[in-house]
Formats: structure tokens, sequence, C-alpha cells
């Protein structure tokens, strides 16, 4: 019996030491060669500033990035007169459309700013020796590369401090930093295709070359861009041996309008002092931390490996003190133009996909590194809110620079009037998940409430009484033509109406603002139903069912992910969703970007269609991603999988696949935990460590040979909470600060202290 006891123990130990050891090595990225090409390059970041390793050439390059290195002209022409939803509307119904494109679609095509732009690169020379190996550690956010002379580097970007560091062992060659800027004056190639996809050339932005200045074992690059913005990059270095060499890099920046900050100089000058061992001490310290936050184990290799690279990406791009993620994040285009969709900020779906893994991850603290940029934008929104739509309250542009400000293109998505209520999701997911009531208080509600009262003043009540805008749309379907603006409500807006208002009346009710909770409430009951098919599918619209293939899944923004219809719901509620689904399926994806696939997968998984999420994830992980696990849009294996080839990086797929894993293993939006809701049958041996619940519960759980061995839950907060039972007989194991009421229906009830923690375990 004591033998048993002990084997348990030591069980329990490895199990745990197993999981808060991840990532572990096979999830790595390991090559034999340096990628050819900067959208393969090896990356690292933190949020602020960011590199890729690759080579060009016969160049080893360092490819930099700074997060808030942006040309912010005004899109040129927007701001006229006519520049309002009223005039739109006007134009829409005398049918005279093509005013409207010539007016705020073609800008932002045409004018090679607003946009992020690329700070520059670092190079050195190759040796003449081959390359043994290319290593990227995730538990350590590190790169290595060897040759077969023996000669190694090591590098990394700082986890908190702005720069980036490079140490090379064992050389016998001069491997001395070269730094090259941006081409901002090279001749401008003629005739070639100018767009927002492929990015124009840098050198239409106007700018005078910055100067390169050498001192010693420094070299700085300043760059003057528009309207007074400057920003620089230093780099400096020392031999530490007599084949050793060390530096280290930073990128700075400055706004005019904006308070002075350190020069990259400063910034080499104190990290130099600290020395690279400090530094890379530090530097583990963090990454340690955000790798105990959350960690699974799951019998698919391919989709484990993904996973663990998607949380890496999320740990090298989020954080609190840096912009938020945006297209491409701190790894900006390094190939003479500006990046695809001038790596700008679109809330039509991809900064609001790039942040869902956050949650259930257990990665609150970075997520919050959205939500402080709206905020601090709102007085931005306001103003965009009031000079556009002509109303009080909140909107916020589709399609943002770096301070908020709208940029153009397509106006039916880049100017709606519910981009706000999706963000307002973010705020919701921010409180539940974490029970802040300050910040309930103080942020979540606020930002309700504005986008309820803009909501209120823009709609209208149509012929039978329910409430509408004056024209609606669907991103991005019908693109940019008249015929993208619906008459009624479309599927996309009204769930995201719906959602800002239930959502609303919800949180006033937690604040005991019961007047207000019963305002919100009134006007929800306002609203219709969902526009469905005789077959229970839902549409684009009440005049148009879903009938092409469509990258943007936006007529099924009800099922996820706001979650106004809920599998849970019954009968009628599961018909919708698993017809619609089938819908998609059939009319397939000859058009669909690989975050279609990512999406996919969440719904598959809220369907608990465990089999349909792991394929749809899996042709994400198999077909729309680099080698280096960048999301590359289109299908890169050519395989039918989607008519879309091409490549342009954008981060929102990435981060939408992980999302997809965790909506597998945990759900907690319908009112109760379930654990393991849609995991294949084949899955026999799944465990997981620090998911995060809403309601701020913290969830370990261990699937053994097919059968569910053993959970815990933490109540960080206290509270109480509902548990779907995933044993068919259970047991507690231990309890602390948590009373159980059984109700005998698959469910416990539990009452939790702050800090309480509850392991049940199988009564086999």
């Amino acid at each position: 019996m004591l033998k048993r006891i002990l084997s348990i123990i030591i069980s329990c130990c490895s199990y745990a030491l197993a999981l808060y050891s991840q990532p572990l090595p096979r999830h790595d990225l390991n090559f034999t060669h340096l990628a050819a090409t900067w959208d393969e390059g090896v990356p690292l970041g933190n949020g602020t500033i960011g590199a890729l390793i690759w080579q060009k050439g016969d160049h080893l390059r360092f490819s930099l990035d700074r997060a808030d290195i942006w040309d912010m002209r005004p899109m040129k022409g927007l701001h006229r007169e006519e520049f309002s939803y009223d005039w739109i509307y006007r134009q829409v119904q005398k049918k005279e459309y093509k005013v409207v494109q010539q007016y705020f679609d073609a800008p932002y095509d045409r004018e090679p700013a607003p946009s992020k732009i690329p700070a520059g690169a670092l190079e050195f020379n190759l040796p003449k020796s081959g390359i043994r190996s290319v290593h990227l550690s995730l538990q350590k956010a590190l790169c290595e590369v060897e040759w077969d002379n023996g000669m190694k580097l090591s590098t990394f970007v700082h986890a908190t401090m702005p720069v980036g560091w490079f140490r090379f062992e064992h050389t016998d060659i001069n491997m001395l930093p070269q730094l090259i800027a941006p081409p901002y004056e090279a001749k401008i190639k003629e005739g070639g295709e100018v767009n927002s996809l492929v990015g124009d050339d840098l050198a239409r932005l106007g700018y005078k070359q910055g100067t390169i200045e050498k001192k010693g074992t420094t070299i700085t690059y300043h760059q003057q861009g528009w309207n007074g913005f400057t920003y620089e990059i230093n780099v400096r270095w020392k031999k530490t041996g007599k084949n050793t060499l060390e530096g280290v890099w930073s990128i700075s920046s400055q706004y005019p309008d904006k308070e002075k900050t350190p020069s990259a100089g400063t910034l080499t000058r104190s990290a130099e002092q600290r020395g690279y061992r400090a530094d890379i001490e530090a530097h583990l310290e963090w990454w340690d931390h955000f790798w105990h936050q959350s960690a699974i184990h799951i019998p698919d290799t391919l989709l484990e490996k993904q996973w663990y690279l998607e949380q890496y990406k999320f740990g090298a791009a989020a954080r609190r003190g840096a912009p938020p993620i945006s297209l491409q994040a701190v790894w900006t285009a390094d190939n003479g133009r500006i990046p695809p969709w001038k790596g700008d900020f679109h809330h039509d779906l991809n900064t609001q996909l790039s942040y869902w893994p956050a949650y259930s991850a257990n990665h609150l603290e970075e997520a919050m590194g959205y939500i402080d940029h709206l905020q601090a934008n709102r007085t931005n929104y306001e103003r965009y809110t009031n000079m556009f739509f002509g109303k009080s309250g909140l909107a916020v542009p589709g399609v943002t620079t770096l301070d908020g400000t709208e940029m153009g293109g397509w106006v039916q998505y880049s100017l709606s009037p519910t981009v706000s209520s999706w963000l307002a999701q973010h705020y919701y997911l921010q409180w539940r998940y974490s029970m802040d009531s300050a910040f309930l208080r103080d942020e979540a509600y606020p930002w309700f409430k504005s986008v309820c009262t803009f909501l209120e003043a823009m709609t209208v009540m149509d012929e039978n009484r329910h409430r509408k805008l004056p024209m609606s749309s669907s991103p991005e379907i019908n693109d940019n033509s008249i015929n993208a603006w619906f008459p009624q409500n479309t599927n996309y807006d009204l769930a995201l109406m719906k959602y800002a208002f239930s959502k609303a009346s919800e949180l006033a009710g937690d604040l005991n603002r019961a007047e207000e909770a019963t305002h919100w409430k009134k006007l929800l009951s306002e609203f219709g139903g969902f526009a469905l098919s005789p077959d229970h599918e839902l549409m684009f619209a009440p005049s148009l069912p879903y009938n092409v293939s469509h990258r943007h899944f936006s007529h099924m923004m009800a099922i996820h992910p706001l979650g106004l219809i809920k599998w849970e719901d019954g009968p009628e509620a599961q018909t919708i969703i698993k017809n619609s689904i089938t819908l998609l399926e059939r009319i397939g994806p000859d058009y669909w970007c690989g975050y279609s696939y990512a999406w996919l997968g969440n719904m598959q998984a809220r369907a608990k269609n465990g089999e349909g999420a792991a394929k749809a994830l899996s042709v994400f992980a198999k077909a729309f991603c680099l080698p280096n696990s960048f999301h590359a849009n289109g299908d890169q294996t050519k395989s039918g999988l989607s008519k879309f080839t091409y490549r342009p990086f954008t981060l929102e797929g990435n981060f939408a696949f992980a999302a997809g894993i965790q909506e597998m293993l945990l759900q907690s939006y319908a009112g109760f935990i379930e654990i393991m809701p849609a995991v294949p049958a084949g899955w026999k041996d799944i465990s997981f460590t620090n998911l995060r619940a809403e309601g701020a519960f913290l969830i370990d759980a261990r699937k053994e040979n097919g059968i569910m061995t053993q959970v815990k839950i933490v109540a960080e907060k206290g509270g109480n909470t509902m548990l779907k039972l995933p044993f068919e007989k259970w047991k507690i194991i231990s309890s602390k600060g948590v009373t159980v009421n059984n109700t005998g229906k698959g469910y416990i009830e539990l009452h939790c202290t702050p800090g309480g923690d509850i392991v049940l375990g199988n009564q086999l």
C-alpha cells in the first residue's frame, strides 16, 4: 500500500514537473540553414522592439523593428467636407457610389502613408564555413546559430528592456556589425503594382536618407520622418576574449508632441554597463514566469508544437507599456517596401483575434496592453465619433494609426459603427477572467456605457418596430461596392449590437446600477432575431444567404466569438450551429485565409466537435504557416485548401489557432466550467495546467488512457461557479476553502473563498 501511495505521489510530481518545464526542446524551431527571406527569419521580440534573424546574400542579417515607428501623416484627402456617415448614406440612397470609393477607399491604396515603417538592419560577414544548426529555444527566447568551424552566435531581445544582444564565440574572422538603413531614397519602381497588399516603395514617403555615424565601436543611425518624428538605432560592441565578441543594439523614437525618451545610444550604454550576463539572467527570469502561466500536453505533436510557438510569439509581441499587436507587430517587412496593409491596426478582425488566446492561457497582464491602448486613445475616438457620425458616445475606426486616427479604406468596415462593440468584448473578457472590480468600475463598464450611448443614438426603428442601423454591412461581404450596404441589420452588426447591450446591462447590474441595467435591457429587447435560412442557417443579412466562399465568417459572430447562440442553449441553437458550419464547409474554402481555418477550429470546439476542431487547426498549421510559424494568409502547399496562395504575413491567424486549442481543452463562456469539451476520441492522454476560466478560476486537468483522472480548481478571487462533472464517479481528494453542492444533474456547485482550491478525482 505504501509503495502504491509513493508511486502516486511520484507520478503527480512528475506530471506537474513535466508541464511546468514546458516548452520542451521538441517545441523549438530547428533548421540546418538560415532563412533566405525576411518573413522566414527567426523571430525575437518584447512588444516594443523585435528582430528577425536570417541570411541576405552572403551576410547574416538582423532585421530590426520598433512598434511605434510610424509615419503619422493624415490620410491625404480623407477629412473633406463629405467625411460623414450621413453623406455616405445619401450616396447609397441615390445609388451614386463611385464618388464614395474615390474619396474614402482609394487613398488607402494610393497613398504611402500613414503607415508603420521598418527601422533598419544589422549585417555581419558570414564565415566561409557552412552552418551546422539554427535553433530558437522557446523556453529561453534565445536564437543560437552554429557553424561547422565551431563559431557560435547567441542572440536575444531582452524581455523587458528595449535592447537586443548578440554574442559571437570561437570566431576567427572580423564579425563587426554594419548598420543598414531602409532605402528611403531608392529609385521608385515605375509601372509596378501599388496597393495595400504588396506594399508601396518606402521611397514614396519622401524622406531624406538618414545619417549613419561610426565612432570606434559604436554606430548610430538617425532618421528624420514626417513632421518632426525621428528615430535612432545604436549598436555598440566589444571583444570580451580573443575570439569572443559581444554587442548590444537598441532603437529609440521621438515624437515632437510627446515627452522625450532615452536615446538608443543611452539605452545601449546602460545595457553595456549591466553586461550580457546580467541582462540574459533578467531576460530568462521573465520568460520563466511567462511559461509558468499555463501549459498543455496533447497527443497531436503538430498541434501541441504550434500552440507553444503561438504562445512564444504572443510573449514576444504583447506587453503593457508597448503598442498593441498590429498586423505584423514587431516584425515589419524588410524588403524595401511599406508592409502589407501598412502594418496598421485592423479592428474588423485582426486585433481582436490576436488577443483571443490571452484569457484562458492566463496572460491577462499582456492582454492589458490592448486595453491600455484603447483607453489612451479614447479622446481621439470621441473626436472621430462626433466628426464622422455626428453623435455622442463612442465609436472606433476599423482601421487606425498608432494613435487611433482613422485611415480610410473600404468604408463599410474601416468606418463601421459597430467596431467599438467588438472591442468591448475584450473589456468584458478581461473583467470576467480577472474579476478585478476596479477594472470593471473604471474601465470596462464606462467603455460599454459609451458604446451603447452611441448605438442608441445611431439606431432607428424599422416598420416592425425593431431597432436597426440606417445601413448595415458585414466584413468584407461584397468588398467595397454599394452592394456591401444592406437596408436591414446584417447578422454581424446585429450580433455586435445585441452583445453590447446585453453585457452593458449585465455589468451595470454587477455595479448595482439598476436603472442603467434596466435601460440597456429594454434597448436589447427592441432588436429583432438573427436572419436564418429556411434550413436554419445563419445568413449574411435578411436579403442575402451565405452563398459564396469568404474568408471572414462575419455572419456567424453570434456563435463565436460572441456566444449569443450557444450549444448549451439546447436543440434549436444546436441546429443553427451545426447547419451553419455544415453550410460553411459545403460552400467550401476557395476564398478562405489561414485565419479562417483557425476561426473554424474555434467554432467546431464550441460545437463540441473535437475531430472537426483538430482537423481545421491541423490544416492551418500544415498549409498556412511559413517554416518559422508565421501565418502567411494563403495556402502555401497550393493543394486546393484555398485559392489564395499568396504569402502576406499577419499574426491574427496564429493567435486564433492558439485560442482554438484552448477552446478544445476548456470552456467557461456558458456559465459553467467544462473540462475538455471538444477533444477527438483518439486523444487518450491529455493534460493542462493553469488554464484560466471566467470567474478567475485556474484549472489543472489530466486524462490518462481516455479516462479523466484528476481536476484541480483554484479560486483566485473566491466566488461561486458550476463545474460540469468530467467523471462518471468522483471523489474529493483535497479541499481548502471550497464547499461543494452536488446538484445531481451532472454538475456541482463550488462556493469558494479567495485562494481556495479543490482537487477532484475519478473514483475508479
